[in-house]
């Protein structure tokens, strides 16, 4: 039995080892800068570096490497040993506080929207001390932000920084002016992670899943996950030994891992960690997908991440569970069990209200991909439709103080609407909704539209941004107010009521939904290109510009890394299709049409008419000649589309000629291949893939 309080963050150079290692001038100095960002003096760097560097070692690390999340969406590193050469063949481990604080890699190769070229490739990565150093394969990585020579954020973790500063100043303006002392509000981020795990030999035989990480044909399984018998079922021996090996590499990073459990589809799984600061999260999200697939392999597995890598099933996302909390442990979205609580949980939910609202458009388009666009409106999915859901009660409260009338607490007496005599309101007063994209859960937000293998960071990113504006334009309205109490009830109620739309507490699948959303005016961007359609818009900008997230210049470049991404994925999908059809599956029904026209021809001589055989060969053949004439419309809209001139050309006719195309094409293979025998079928059925692994 492994002892887990024992080895837990074992391989992290968290605060417990600085605290250990570090003179208490240094750690005092380091944990300044750590909390307020202030700056650290070389002497100190020198002194915490050559502190790391010995722990480092002695966990048996031989190498260091600023660890950072470039716009490609995973992490990068690039790895320097310790080594100094002292001369006479004799060396020295060193590290010194320079090293550790800045790094300079090559920027030209890492996605940049076009505005980093190869004849400008300096970039700088500096270290993030708020996160964690940590052991892995032999290697000391230190958390790192990434940026360009001209101080452009190339990664994803900067914004997400930058963000999370934006929303504490706004949130202490709110807190001061309820006559709160809080010295910081911080982000916070628990993400539920969902994943399949296929046999590792199947999965070499499917050239798709090599190539794009999804099946791109595959007919149905006579049994799916109708029977509703996977979910939260009793785990299967290999599997579950494959969650506690993940486990324990979880715990040596110091990654809360707490719930493990089978998901609705089969060979479907999810792992859920405790909440923790949201950069921090962001990284640990980073890290444990990683370990996912490396695990995995271990025990002869593959790990998908792809949101959709089986057609009919469930895709896989991840849950974004979002929340705000003060330095004293307050959490802002709880709703409080006193009258003064309640207004200022009524203010901050009118806010998030108001920016989901006002900004569906980004949210969108910061869960946007290729994949993710399989996923959203499908099984268990949420719609690509924007909305938030609060629950029975809460949604009565908010309708009561947009009507003027009266709420009715369960079994209470009644009672008048003003901010100041609200009930207390209590946790978990309803059902859940899991159609909702955007739901509120007791004492915090779960973004549900984030796909399985996007990093974290964006969703956040664009998550505090617009909380941070909202915030910022009611503190200008409620400092000025002469009577608070009266300016927050209609503030309150105003802001409730021109943002209504937003709310919808019913089915997110139905159609009646999407009639309902276009009445109300809610944006139903169905594509990756639609929802890119608005990034750019000039309330975009300006906010980023306005919260000092983005540059309009970092805006332009991230939209043309999206579009860029999207039409990449397209095209290796497609040109995979073509091979696919070429070396696996023409091939293949064709050498079963060979084996029953032959047998037609062997028993024809013996005078059996074979009338069964006669009618499979002509639905083979047929078949044959439908996935000839698909596979070529297909070929022809390929090229036709990469010929366009701008990503969003190329991006649309992507999302509105070759994906229906790709369609088609899929559908007749997915029709010929029950009928082949099953020496010929091509590659791995969905039956083998899903339902291999015991």
């Amino acid at each position: 039995m492994i002892n887990v309080p024992e080895i837990f963050a074992s391989m992290v150079f968290n605060e417990c080892e600085m605290k250990k290692r570090l003179s208490k001038k240094i750690y005092k100095s380091l944990k300044k800068t750590m909390e307020e960002g202030s700056p650290l003096e070389l002497g100190v760097a020198n002194e915490v570096a050559n502190a790391m560097k010995d722990w480092a070692i002695e966990k048996g690390a031989t190498h260091y490497s600023h660890w950072f999340q470039p716009l490609t969406g995973i992490t990068a590193e690039k790895h320097d040993s310790f080594l100094t050469p002292l001369g006479n063949g004799k060396i020295i481990m060193s590290f010194s506080g320079k090293e550790l604080i800045k790094g300079e890699p090559d920027a030209s190769s890492f996605p940049s929207g076009g505005y980093r070229s190869t004849f400008e490739a300096r970039g700088y990565t500096v270290w993030d001390p708020t996160s964690y150093p940590f052991v892995k394969d032999h290697t000391l990585c230190i958390p790192t932000a990434f940026c360009s020579y001209t101080g452009e954020a190339l990664d994803k973790k900067t914004p997400l920084l930058r963000s999370m500063e934006s929303l504490n100043e706004q949130a202490l303006r709110i807190l001061k002016l309820f006559g709160k002392t809080a010295r910081h509000v911080t982000t916070t981020m628990g993400s539920e992670q969902e994943y399949f795990l296929i046999d590792e030999k199947l999965y070499a035989k499917r050239r798709d899943l090599k190539m794009t990480g999804r099946t791109l044909f595959g007919a149905r399984p006579v049994k799916g996950q109708e029977m509703d018998d996977q979910y939260f079922a009793a785990i299967k021996p290999r599997v579950i030994k494959y969650m506690e090996d993940l486990n324990e590499e979880l715990w040596k990073l110091g990654i809360y891992a707490k719930t493990e459990h089978n998901e609705a589809a089969p060979a479907q799984h999810e792992m859920a960690p405790i909440f923790t600061t949201s950069n921090l999260a962001a990284d640990q999200n980073q890290l444990t997908m990683e370990i996912m697939k490396k695990v995995a392999r271990r025990h002869g597995l593959i790990c998908l991440l792809h949101e959709k890598p089986f057609e009919g099933v469930n895709g896989s996302g991840k849950h974004n569970n979002w929340s705000i909390a003060t330095d004293a442990g307050e959490n802002l979205f709880a709703p409080g069990k006193t009258p003064m609580e309640n207004a200022q949980f009524l203010l901050f939910l009118t806010a998030v209200i108001k920016a989901v609202d006002d900004h569906q458009d980004l949210l969108r388009a910061i869960v946007a991909s290729a994949g993710n666009d399989h996923r959203l409106g499908a099984n268990e999915a949420p719609p690509a439709i924007m909305s938030i859901y609060v629950g029975d009660e809460l949604e009565e409260i908010l309708e009561a103080i947009k009507d003027g009338k009266a709420y009715t607490a369960n079994g209470s007496k009644r009672m008048s609407i003003g901010v100041d005599v609200l009930p207390s309101i209590p946790k978990d007063s309803t059902d859940r909704n899991r159609t909702s994209p955007f739901a509120f859960t007791g004492n915090r937000f779960e973004f549900r539209s984030v796909g399985s293998k996007l990093s974290i960071s964006g969703p956040n990113t664009i998550l505090n941004s617009i909380l941070a504006d909202t915030l910022s334009s009611f503190a200008d309205e409620l400092e000025k107010a002469k009577d608070f109490d009266k300016e927050l009830q209609i503030l309150i109620k105003r802001e409730i009521t021109c943002h209504w739309r937003i709310l919808f507490s019913g089915n997110g699948y139905g159609e009646e939904w999407v009639k309902e959303a276009e009445r109300r005016g809610l944006k139903n961007l169905k594509t990756t290109p639609d929802a890119m359609t608005h990034y750019l818009d000039k309330k975009n900008v300006e906010l980023f510009k306005r919260m000092g997230i983005y540059s309009e210049f970092e805006m332009k470049s991230h939209y043309d890394v999206k579009l860029e991404k999207y039409c990449q994925v397209l095209n290796i999908e497609v040109e995979t299709m073509i091979e696919m059809v070429n070396k696996d599956i023409v091939p293949s029904g064709m050498n079963f049409l060979n084996k029953l026209a032959d047998t037609h021809s062997k028993l024809k001589d013996t005078g059996v008419t074979f009338l069964a055989g006669k009618n499979l060969i002509k639905k083979v053949d047929s078949l044959l000649s439908q996935i000839e004439e698909k596979k070529e419309k297909l070929l022809g809209v390929h090229q036709t589309t990469k010929a366009l001139s701008t990503l969003m050309e190329k991006s649309k006719s992507y999302a509105d000629v070759v994906i229906p195309a790709m369609d088609e094409l899929r559908s007749i293979v997915d029709s010929l291949e029950p009928l082949l025998g099953q020496e010929y079928k091509p590659y791995p059925t969905y039956e083998d893939l899903l339902f291999s692994v015991q």
